[in-house]
């Protein structure tokens, strides 16, 4: 895929130009706001990845001015604001996604892959597998029409397994993505969460989501 990242910070853009570029994504980088909007409306990219705050245009500025001149390539917001207010703001700007910094590279990559994959109008706001539907604006997750109430960490944690439903995750996967560690802090933090969590999405109700696999991870999957 050739992608547009327009960020200002130095040690992100590296980070991330440097991983698209090794799974073989040709990456065109800016710094400037009004570079990067230069480039994402004459340059036909594939997907754009944009930072929220820049410098001399902002990032929902260019999201609002590449919608208007009417091109449908996936947009995918980069950003430190992760409150309720800021998604729905970013999402009705004309973004198709939403990655709250700091961010697991494997993610940003995950998301990037499937903004391609999906119809240019197709704004996701809403994850389902099975009965279980979570609303990622409204912070919300229902299983059979019933509300799961899920604390902020637990939130996050289903909307990873959701996010890759019917795959497998590693115990190391969710420590990094989860909680920011690069390393093993030798804890039951994982089991804890995930046994939390397993008891308010699959208690009570007849078929059981969430699976563990012993010595692989957890993975999310729809009844058989």
């Amino acid at each position: 895929m050739k992608i547009l990242l327009i960020e200002d910070d130095t040690e992100t853009a590296s980070h991330v130009a440097g991983g698209l570029r090794e799974h073989g994504h040709i990456v065109d980088h800016v710094a400037m706001g009004p570079d990067g909007l230069q480039l994402a409306i004459t340059n036909g990219h594939d997907v754009l990845i944009i930072d929220r705050m820049l410098p001399g245009l902002d990032g929902l500025a260019i999201v609002k001015a590449v919608r208007s001149a009417g091109l449908r390539a996936p947009i995918l917001l980069l950003t430190t604001m992760g409150g309720i207010d800021d998604r729905v703001e970013g999402l009705e700007s004309g973004a198709d996604d939403y990655l709250v910094k700091p961010f697991a590279l494997a993610e940003l990559l995950a998301r990037t892959n499937a903004l391609a994959r999906r119809p240019a109008n197709n704004v996701e706001t809403t994850l389902r597998v099975a009965d279980l539907e979570m609303d990622l604006v409204k912070r919300t997750v229902t299983r059979s029409a019933r509300r799961i109430v899920l604390q902020p960490r637990e939130f996050e944690l289903l909307e990873y397994l959701m996010r890759n439903a019917g795959r497998v995750v590693t115990r190391t996967m969710l420590l990094e993505h989860i909680w920011n560690f690069h390393f093993d802090p030798r804890t039951n933090i994982v089991e804890t969460h995930i046994s939390r969590l397993r008891g308010k999405v699959d208690r009570d109700f007849d078929a059981e989501l969430i699976r563990t696999f012993r010595g692989s991870g957890y993975s999310l999957c729809a009844p058989d």
